[in-house]
């Protein structure tokens, strides 16, 4: 079966990557549409949002399945392998399974591929296949609820062919520009794109300039609107063994002491959305059971995101790719971890704002180790050296050709830096995009 499942990889892989966007749904509704709509067989909470789309996803996912339901959950992009994208209670598709699904939407890609070109447009895309995968996947599993992240955006992203019940828009900043726009309000109009008619839209605290066209969509569709800030709060907050308990307030009610074993204010704050939504979704906004809450919350995993992958010295790896993603890894780190040396592994893609991330990084990492991830679209190394010195000085920053080399490399600074022997106090992370992380993984055997 690995034979197989590699020969379908690598076909899949062939098309359009997911950074050469074609914005438009007329491809996947084809298909869908030749498949007899699977994607309206089960309910769906959409997710949008810039940092903490996955996180939020996957909570969502979980609190859900306590209840007893079956559940698809559909995420991007992935870390070891694109099975991880589509799964179904949790798991994801089998390498067999995968195989199966490609197998059966196939033909019908193939006669959209056909239409599509004969009008002088592209195939299908990467990102549009998998998403055909998993709504037939789920439909024939089959589920009850599906949680659907967005690939980017919100208006034209090709899972923007479902019908949300709950719309989920987690902090929104500046990213993906090129496709998006160059302004929040820009940004926030794309995304908002996801709330549909009569629907719940669960929205993160925004600024301002990103709200404003939130609040517009909503009210020019009827959806009903439940605002961090407003109806809802992280009330506190507390640092605990291996993660943090949580007390949120929802419309619904108080919910206290709840363990969520993830790092950092801004889980907490993903914990809290996830948990109106599905409110939202299981019960038309009344309170959960708190066994329920509290078993679904303690079980949430999220790989990438402040994983702890080594110890002596301590590797701390986190997908954060843009300043307000580096933001919240800097406030993690400083709260949750009794590191007084980090030295930072940093590999970014090119058209990345590097300045900025590491401009956050810096107050807090000791020195940087710029290197290159496994994608072609990864900066080089010499010129991400270049922004990093105006940032950190020359003395702080150290260039490796290869990720493997500036993991040994970053090893050996903090070792030199031990005061008290055994890795206490020192530790590395690595950050700048999900490539670097999931390579990361595989070189210390997490993959």
């Amino acid at each position: 079966m690995d034979e197989a499942f590699e020969a379908v990889r690598r076909e899949i892989a062939a098309r359009a990557p997911e950074f050469d966007i074609d914005p438009t749904m007329a491809r996947v509704e084809r298909v869908l549409e030749l498949l007899g709509d699977p994607h309206r067989a089960y309910r769906t909470v959409h997710v949008t949002g810039t940092n903490g789309k996955s996180s939020t996803a996957r909570m969502v996912e979980r609190l859900v399945r306590e209840h007893g339901l079956r559940t698809g959950r559909f995420t991007s992009p992935h870390l070891t392998s694109v099975t991880e994208r589509i799964a179904v209670d949790g798991e994801p598709l089998s390498q067999e399974r995968f195989v199966e699904v490609f197998e059966d939407v196939a033909p019908y890609i193939g006669v959209a591929d056909r239409e599509s070109q004969e009008r002088g447009g592209p195939p299908l895309s990467f990102f549009e296949v998998l998403t055909v995968m998993a709504f037939a996947a789920f439909a024939d599993a089959p589920v009850d609820v599906a949680i659907i992240e967005v690939g980017m955006g919100g208006t034209w992203d090709s899972t923007n062919v479902v019908d949300g019940e709950v719309a989920v828009i987690t902090p929104i900043a500046m990213d993906h520009e090129r496709w998006l726009g160059s302004t929040l309000d820009e940004i926030a109009t794309e995304k908002s794109g996801i709330i549909k008619d009569g629907a719940v839209a669960v929205i993160a605290e925004q600024q301002d300039a990103a709200f404003e066209p939130i609040l517009a969509r909503s009210q020019s569709v009827g959806a009903h609107l439940i605002r961090e800030g407003v109806d809802l709060e992280v009330v506190d907050r507390r640092v605990a063994v291996g993660g943090q308990l949580i007390d949120l307030r929802t419309p619904a009610g108080v919910y206290t002491e709840i363990f969520l074993p993830l790092h950092g204010a801004h889980q907490a704050h993903n914990a809290l959305l996830a948990l109106a939504a599905t409110e939202a979704l299981i019960s038309g906004g009344r309170a959960l059971g708190a066994e329920i809450v509290e078993a679904g919350f303690g079980d949430v995993d999220a790989p990438g995101r402040l994983e702890v992958v080594r110890t002596s010295p301590t590797v701390v790896v986190d997908v954060a790719h843009n300043p307000a993603g580096a933001e919240a890894v800097v406030d993690a780190l400083e709260e949750s971890f009794n590191l007084e040396h980090i030295v930072a592994v940093v590999a970014v893609m090119a058209d990345k704002d590097a300045e900025g991330l590491l401009s956050v990084l810096e107050p807090t990492v000791a020195e940087v180790v710029v290197t290159r991830n496994s994608s072609e679209r990864s900066a080089d190394p010499e010129t991400l050296a270049v922004v990093a010195r105006e940032v950190f000085g020359e003395e702080r920053v150290h260039v490796a050709g290869r990720l493997d080399e500036a993991l040994q490399l970053a090893a050996d600074l903090v070792e030199a830096n031990d005061k008290h022997g055994g890795g206490v106090g020192t530790g590395v992370l690595v950050t700048g995009s999900v490539v670097t992380v999931a390579d990361t993984r595989i070189l210390v055997g997490r993959g």
